[in-house]
């Protein structure tokens, strides 16, 4: 009998080839209302799908790795050296955009008054209801009156919250919760492989939601801005070349072979601009990289919320892109005024929607840009929010290996078998 030899397409080409057919079918159905629609419900029931896989997979693996820990103190320390950890690499990642824009002065090159402004009326009153909100409005929010509220509204720190003192609960009542943690495991397993089957959808969802913004927004838009973008780009690449290939050596690991096991990850993050979309998959895949389960379910979900690299890169750059574009000079002591507004305002709006854009929107007042110079860079703002999303996710994955590896919860053997997985070819498949 005759065998065929058959190659089949990994899950990051199939996005890859989606992303490509994106921005074909963008830019043949500029503005046209039919296609855009058609498009924005077919990218909408994607993001949909997995945000329905989302939850569960935060409270049964977050609950279970809670109760394996079982141990209140070790939980707080996992918290502050989490915390610690986050709010470093925040700082680092302002700080580079900063000094990035303080050296290639890119809003120099911009006539302001010549660019086409955007609608950001979304924007403006998000931000007035965050900063009516305020600091202490966001701590409160952490803590749910109604789990099943926070669940259905999909509030993520308020269901991380309860997931961990329902997890500390089931470790305190010994083997009488066993039954709990058997259930939670197996529904735990029954949503990755949900996620499995929905991946597949993945490149069609990614067509869908490039070739939405594309049509929408048009080439034309992105090249009075193209300077500004591709600084943001090099930058954010820097970032996780450089500062966090130091990071992951100094704890005794390759930020490639971080890159080489969440590749796919990093593309369809990049694809949506959506860190909801990789999270069921990143959870698995950090787990099997060699963090404890408990380590990977705790750190991945908090770090959606408050380890934003990306979006503080993006930040930095963009408001200081904004006062060169006015001439407007800041004093070193205003900019690390900036630097320091931007640490507390972006915790402070951790969860809203539109973060980046509405942190923008407080803190550019605080160094004299008009408002209204946000409605120049929101066009291009889903662009760079594709990069910015790709960060995030290197940075949150980086961070459970971190953790890992200093609670001495990371097992070596596992994963250099699971890296060396991805470095061998995949055998070619055959029909008969």
């Amino acid at each position: 009998m005759k065998r065929y030899r058959t190659y089949r397409l990994s899950l990051g080409w199939q996005i890859l080839i989606g992303l490509l057919l994106g921005v074909f079918f963008g830019v043949i159905f500029y503005k046209n209302n039919t296609a855009i629609t058609a498009m924005q419900n077919i990218g909408t029931m994607f993001i949909n799908l997995i945000q329905m896989i989302v939850l569960p997979i935060v409270v049964s693996c977050l609950t279970v790795g809670i109760a394996s820990m079982g141990d209140i103190k070790k939980l707080g320390r996992v918290g502050l050296k989490t915390i610690i950890y986050f709010e470093l690499m925040t700082t680092i990642a302002i700080a580079l955009g900063m000094i990035v824009a303080n050296v290639l002065h890119p809003g120099t090159l911009i006539d302001i008054h010549s660019l086409h402004g955007s609608d950001i009326s979304q924007y403006m009153a998000t931000a007035k209801t965050a900063q009516h909100t305020g600091i202490w409005g966001t701590l409160l929010g952490i803590i749910p009156t109604n789990i099943f509220k926070s669940l259905a509204n999909g509030d993520m720190m308020p269901v991380i919250f309860f997931s961990v003192f329902f997890g500390l609960g089931i470790a305190a009542i010994g083997e009488k919760g066993q039954i709990l943690i058997d259930g939670l495991n197996a529904v735990a397993e029954v949503m990755f492989k949900v996620t499995n089957w929905v991946m597949h959808a993945a490149p069609i969802g990614v067509c869908a939601l490039i070739g939405v913004a594309l049509a929408e927004m048009g080439i034309g838009a992105l090249i009075p801005l193209g300077y500004f973008v591709a600084i943001a780009y090099v930058t954010m690449a820097a970032f996780i070349l450089i500062i966090m290939g130091i990071v992951a050596k100094i704890f005794g690991f390759s930020i490639f072979d971080l890159l080489l096991v969440i590749k796919d990850e990093i593309v369809l993050a990049f694809s949506t601009a959506s860190s909801e979309a990789v999270l069921p998959k990143m959870i698995e895949k950090m787990d099997k990289f060699g963090s404890s389960q408990g380590i990977v379910s705790f750190v991945i979900p908090t770090g959606y919320t408050f380890n934003l690299d990306g979006s503080a890169i993006y930040q930095s750059i963009a408001a200081l892109f904004l006062a060169q574009a006015y001439h407007i000079n800041l004093s070193i002591g205003q900019q690390i005024t900036l630097l320091v507004v931007l640490m507390i305002t972006s915790k402070g709006m951790a969860g809203v929607p539109g973060a980046s854009f509405v942190v923008l929107l407080a803190t550019i007042s605080t160094i004299g840009v008009p408002v209204t110079g946000l409605t120049f860079i929101a066009g291009i703002d889903r662009i760079v929010d594709m990069g910015r999303t790709a960060v995030n996710v290197v940075g949150n994955s980086l961070a459970t290996v971190v953790i890992g590896k200093s609670e001495k919860e990371f097992d070596e053997e596992k994963s250099k078998k699971y890296i060396a997985s991805f470095k061998k070819k995949k055998p070619v498949e055959e029909a008969g």
